[in-house]
């Protein structure tokens, strides 16, 4: 019953974790384009969905080799414990 709960926790720390880095570069081009919006007094509504888009491919792909050795690294996790995990 631990390690079921200890692979739940970690697999939500694990999602938090590979979530941020795209979440949080998305939020300061989002506040950045605002603020230039409001400047400027532009009142398009695909100019930040644009950004935020483009921001987000570009932190996944560079991002994208440090993910996957997670997600695998946390997927062998899982799969060496199955057996310690037996279900009642």
């Amino acid at each position: 019953m631990e390690s079921s709960l200890y692979l739940f926790k970690t697999g939500l720390l694990l999602a938090t974790l590979l979530s941020a880095p795209v979440l949080l570069a998305v939020l300061v081009v989002g506040m950045l384009v605002s603020l230039v919006q409001a400047a400027f007094q532009l009142q398009d509504q695909t100019l930040p969905i644009v950004a935020k888009l483009v921001v987000a491919v570009l932190v996944l792909a560079m991002s994208w080799s440090w993910m996957s050795a997670q997600v695998i690294q946390f997927s062998q996790q899982v799969f060496d414990s199955i057996q310690t995990i037996s279900v009642k």
